[in-house]
């Protein structure tokens, strides 16, 4: 893992680059929460203001992309940090202090569909942004199979012990085929990728700020939508998240920006998208523990092997790829995954 700059160097540069006062009086810099990746968080009062300092390192982390959508967004009148300074070198950023609130500890039963309604109203302002010559990576069958791949390399072999069988793996790859096609099927959209309710943080004057949204490509209508109705962090009842999913396809037609997608094909869309990003995050949650030595991300696996066991059962009897992964799993993995120290069952 690639090590970030020392605080101190970070904080020298932020204090020259907004001129805000002699480096010698090196104001207090405290440890902001951080995410999955390198990149490491500060906060420092300069100039009589609050800001946040980025130390991530250029030789893992995504820094001109994180400013090129960072821009993006902002001109499609998302709420995106503002930008003060950025030394591309280092991987210096010097950004606008957004507070401490996240949608996640915020969300309860009274307040969700409000809360929800004004995060579809930011994937709606993504949603206009016009796909045709954006400078981003296309969400490919590529990228969508290598995503898919995580799950048996680092759950199923790593975390598990598990070793696979040809017919095993072959399974996985028609299970594979079938969750790209219906991805590749679907409307193209500005995703950011990890659209969820740590990555959306209220603000006081109103609305939702964005954030971590440097991994953004062009892909499925349905992307964004359920990383944030079947969230790895928090669930709601099926037909619930079905409402909010069918409310926001109905917003997407009244704009144009659909086409005509009955209710049936978008849910199915949805379902697929879903259980696909959920079955990466077995992959990435796994590896983000084993490799990267973030042992909090365990915790976070029961939920997300009920959202795979719950889509892949539900469309069984009309998906074979998605029968034999269901029956498979819950006759193979489930067993192992009752005797895990992070297992919901144990």
């Amino acid at each position: 893992m690639t090590t970030p700059s020392p605080p101190g160097e970070l904080l020298s540069w932020a204090i020259s680059a907004l001129g805000a006062a002699d480096s010698s009086q090196s104001p207090d810099l405290a440890v902001v929460a951080g995410d999955a990746s390198n990149r490491r968080y500060y906060r420092a009062t300069l100039a009589g203001k609050s800001h946040v300092l980025v130390s991530a390192p250029p030789a893992t982390e995504k820094n001109r992309e994180f400013l090129a959508v960072r821009k993006l967004l902002a001109e499609a009148g998302v709420r995106v940090p503002e930008l003060y300074a950025a030394d591309l070198e280092r991987g210096y950023l010097l950004l606008e202090d957004l507070g401490d609130r996240l949608m996640l500890p915020e969300l309860a039963v009274a307040t969700a569909d409000a809360s929800y309604q004004l995060a579809t109203g930011v994937l709606l302002r993504m949603a206009a942004i016009e796909t045709q010559d954006l400078q981003l990576p296309p969400y490919n069958e590529d990228l969508l199979t290598e995503e898919l791949g995580r799950f048996p390399t680092w759950f199923v072999q790593t975390l598990l012990g598990q070793e696979l069988s040809a017919a095993e793996q072959a399974m996985l790859e028609a299970l594979s085929a079938r969750l790209v096609a219906s991805a590749l099927e679907q409307p193209l959209v500005l995703v950011h990728r990890d659209f969820h309710s740590r990555n959306l943080m209220p603000q006081e004057e109103g609305g939702l700020a964005v954030i971590d949204f440097q991994d953004a490509v062009v892909g499925p209508v349905t992307y964004d939508l359920v990383s944030l109705l079947r969230d790895c962090y928090v669930r709601w009842p099926r037909e619930q998240v079905r409402h909010w999913a069918l409310a926001h396809r109905d917003a997407l037609q009244a704009r144009g920006m659909l086409g005509d997608v009955d209710a049936q094909r978008f849910l199915h869309w949805f379902d697929l998208m879903g259980l696909q990003r959920h079955i990466k995050v077995l992959g990435t949650f796994a590896r983000l523990y084993l490799r990267d030595a973030k042992p909090a991300y365990l915790e976070d696996l029961p939920l997300v092997i009920d959202y795979v066991l719950e889509i892949a059962g539900l469309y069984a009897p009309q998906e074979p790829e998605l029968a034999a992964f269901h029956q498979w799993f819950k006759s193979r993995l489930s067993p192992v995954i009752a005797q895990q120290p992070w297992s919901a069952t144990q």
